[in-house]
């Protein structure tokens, strides 16, 4: 007789409350704190509740009001919310200061990217640089885990103990930084090798803000099976495939991580040797959410990332996705009156995937045509 199986439940979400400080941003919180929703749902939390101080500074102890601190406690109580989330990063003495007195495990925007990436790393690269980003971020942080056995007093056993813990830690982090950083450097050397073998084909790379569609696009693109996910982040890992046209000319493209607003400094700077994929491509295509009523603000915030990641300018294609979901038509059309020489497209639908193929190609054979009239002319 076959014995029953039991069935284990997934692990249940975790309840959240999302806590958010208007300051200087009032025209967009909303649509920040609709982000960190989607944020917190990728990994896997629960949101019963949205809190945001519209007035007033940040709080140098708690970032928000006091009064606004017990409205978070109350009404996190209310609907049984064991997480505070808050939309901008905290310092140490923040987050102490906001668990002690809401009684909840508070976290921040960076530590929840954090924890997405982690979960999301599949490859080796990718887990060196998200535990390389984590250790960074929490190295600053470590001072007030230890607090508990700090003295102020002199004397045999009083100001010894905290000291040397935060001391051995410290020093323990910094080592597996170092380590994490060589081993990445040796991931890089391995890329740097790839890209030498493929620096004679024409690359374009995919690049816009996370949950663009750039994964779908690559897909319909390339016939790859890339994972895609209506959810931020899908993708951590850069991929390359060939593109051939009917006339044989090949490009190669390759799909990137997706950027965000408030994207961490150290997360950039972790993930340097995947957006290096980008820095060298010959060209580079925005990929824009065209039905996203905020579209304008993620270019900029795409923007701001390609310029702390590039060295020197790279020629940009401006690609709007998700056609299909325009409400009204002539969307599209105003589209392209407003960014002059823009694609408008639908990875999903295949509107304009031709049109699109057709200018990677042209731009693939041109840069053919020079490259051979520049060893002509070395050889003459």
């Amino acid at each position: 007789m076959r014995q029953p199986i039991d069935i284990i439940p997934p692990p249940a979400s975790e309840q959240v409350v999302l806590v958010g400080h208007a300051g200087r941003e009032r025209e967009t919180i909303d649509l920040s704190i609709e982000e960190l929703a989607l944020l917190a749902d990728t990994a896997g939390a629960r949101v019963v509740d949205r809190i945001v101080q519209r007035r007033g500074t940040i709080h140098p102890a708690t970032f928000i009001g006091k009064g606004k601190v017990e409205e978070v406690r109350t009404r996190a109580q209310e609907r049984g919310a064991e997480v505070a989330i808050f939309d901008d990063d905290l310092s140490p003495a923040q987050v102490r200061n906001l668990e002690k007195a809401l009684g909840l495990k508070v976290i921040d925007r960076s530590e929840l990217i954090l924890d997405i990436f982690a979960r999301r790393a599949r490859t080796r690269e990718a887990r060196l640089q998200v535990e390389l980003a984590q250790l960074e971020y929490s190295l600053p942080r470590l001072t007030g885990m230890w607090k508990h056995l700090e003295r102020q007093a002199g004397g045999i056993g009083t100001r010894g103990p905290g000291e040397t813990q935060l001391e051995t830690d410290r020093r323990l982090v910094g080592e597996r930084i170092a380590k994490l950083k060589r081993d990445l450097a040796a991931v890089e050397r391995e890329r740097e090798t790839q890209r030498r073998k493929r620096r004679r084909e024409f690359r374009a790379a995919l690049v816009g803000y996370t949950n663009a569609g750039k994964s779908t696009l690559f897909n319909a693109l390339t016939r790859a099976n890339v994972f895609v996910e209506n959810r931020l982040f899908a993708t951590l890992d850069a991929t390359t495939r060939q593109m051939v046209s009917p006339e044989r000319t090949m490009a190669l493209l390759t799909d990137t991580v997706g950027f965000i607003r408030k994207l961490p400094h150290h997360l950039v700077a972790s993930f340097r040797s995947t957006l290096s994929e980008a820095t060298e491509a010959d060209l580079l295509l925005q990929i824009v959410d065209a039905s996203d009523p905020d579209f304008r603000r993620q270019m900029l915030a795409v923007d701001g990332v390609l310029e702390e990641i590039l060295t020197e300018p790279r020629p940009m294609l401006l690609v709007f996705n998700k056609a299909d979901r325009l409400d009204d038509p002539t969307l599209a059309q105003g589209l392209r009156v407003e960014f002059p020489g823009c694609l408008v497209i639908s990875a999903r639908g295949g509107e304009g995937l031709a049109e699109l193929r057709t200018e990677v190609w042209r731009q693939a054979s041109e840069r053919s045509a020079a490259t051979r009239d520049t060893v002509a002319q070395g050889g003459a």
